[in-house]
């Protein structure tokens, strides 16, 4: 699937005349992952793949002010694609672009950038390639102004009840049109709520593809007359919306992570890195489940973990270790469940990648699997066991990653800087907030 990607310039101008495309939007991410484009006419096509097109990046969450603001967005020829929802004649394509300074030194303020040197470092250490396979789930609502469901299916369900099929089923068909390959799609616990599971890929075309899916999924929503929304918490006393992400290690087109003669089939560099995540979970967790709302999902008692340790099959611990079936040696992985779909991809893989990183070269290790539900042991067993909880909130997590020098190495100092002062102030904002629930709660009685 992923083979008949352009790969050059002349490729990508190449099909623009072939497919008589009329514009290309150029798309790059903000700090908090949020998707910005501009559009550029197909004649200016060889002077972005040359030397770039400018734009004033001071508008852009998390990029330079005023002063410094001259960036350049360098398009990356193997993202070319056209846009499905855009009419076929004189259609649109887009191409993913890199952040540049006006001296052509990538921008340290660019997520691909710090996603580019993490795995520049897996390079060094001699893994040429870290596979990551997430799953994003979703809700339909009617409109944007609320939260009205379309549907009470659950699981699976597979009847009139799940209003979204249609519309999951050209989301489908959209994505495998961008190059996103799509294993599969099925209605998820919550009324409303769906996922479509992309392929496992290299981690930079999957943040790119990440980026893809979550804007595909609202422009097939919004052709529907609703509104797909990645919030990971949108209803109270529902589950919220994960992301699970499943990651390997491959050294020589082998998987690392693999080993037939270990009880858990997990070789030593799978059980260090797996470690690296487990002992950095905490200190990441601003990055992973970056807003407020993100921590109304991490709440004992629903589907999203808690509670800092490692199972085979035990849905409520951090990290989940799938069976191994024999024969499938390259699917050994390690599933870390505590992410959700509002994250920024880039980030989080870049994050993720360097806790399991730091875990393999200072030889961490990996304590015994948590096989009994952790939701059902008490604070003192869990504390005895030497199990740590997932911060409570935004304004923990974001001053334990303050203190990180993992989070530091992984986004530059630029960047990171500007990480912990715009989600300080979005805690800020929160705290000082009276909510609904509070005048329920204390106007009658107090």
């Amino acid at each position: 699937m992923s083979d008949d990607r352009p790969r050059t310039p002349d490729d990508v101008k190449a099909i623009v005349a072939d497919r008589d495309i009329r514009f290309i939007r150029l798309w790059f991410t903000d700090i908090l992952g949020q998707l910005k484009s501009f559009s550029i006419n197909r004649d200016e096509l060889d002077d972005a793949f040359e030397g770039g097109m400018g734009f004033d990046g001071s508008s852009i969450t998390g990029f330079n002010a005023i002063e410094e603001s001259d960036m350049l967005a360098m398009p990356d020829p193997s993202t070319f694609a056209i846009l499905p929802w855009r009419p076929e004649e004189q259609g649109v394509g887009r191409l993913f672009c890199d952040v540049l300074t006006p001296e052509r030194t990538p921008y340290e303020g660019d997520p691909r950038h710090v996603l580019r040197r993490a795995l520049q470092r897996a390079g060094a250490m001699g893994f040429d390639t870290f596979n990551v396979g997430p799953e994003l789930e979703y809700f339909l609502f009617k409109d944007s102004q609320g939260t009205e469901v379309l549907d009470n299916g659950g699981y699976f369900d597979l009847t009139t009840l799940d209003a979204g099929s249609d519309v999951r089923r050209e989301t489908v068909l959209a994505l495998e049109q961008l190059g996103i390959h799509v294993e599969y799609t099925h209605h998820e616990v919550g009324p409303s709520q769906h996922e479509i599971d992309m392929r496992y890929a290299d981690a930079m075309k999957m943040a790119d593809d990440c980026m893809t899916y979550r804007i595909t999924v609202k422009e097939y929503a919004m052709k529907y007359g609703w509104h797909a929304t990645f919030m990971p918490k949108p209803l109270f006393g529902e589950n919220g919306s994960g992301m699970h992400t499943h990651m390997s290690l491959f050294r020589d087109a082998k998987n690392a992570f693999f080993d037939p003669d270990d009880p858990y089939f997990l070789s030593d560099i799978g059980k260090a890195f797996i470690a690296g995540q487990l002992k950095h979970a905490r200190e990441m967790s601003a990055i992973f489940a970056q807003w407020v709302n993100s921590y109304k999902r991490l709440v004992p008692g629903f589907e999203a973990p808690v509670y800092v340790a490692w199972s085979r099959r035990n849905r409520s611990a951090l990290v989940r270790v799938p069976l191994y079936h024999p024969g499938k040696e390259n699917a050994t992985r390690m599933e870390l469940r505590c992410p959700d779909p509002a994250c920024n991809p880039y980030l989080t893989f870049a994050a993720l990648l360097h806790a399991g990183l730091e875990g393999i070269e200072k030889g961490y290790e990996l304590p015994e699997p948590m096989d009994k539900n952790l939701y059902h042991l008490s604070p003192d067993d869990r504390r005895r066991l030497g199990i740590e909880q997932l911060p409570e909130t935004l304004g923990e997590a974001i001053e334990l990653t303050a203190q990180s020098e993992l989070v530091l190495r992984t986004l530059g100092e630029h960047m990171f800087n500007r990480y912990v002062e715009i989600k300080r102030r979005e805690w800020e904002d929160y705290r000082v907030q009276v909510s609904q629930w509070e005048l329920d709660r204390y106007l009658p009685v107090l």
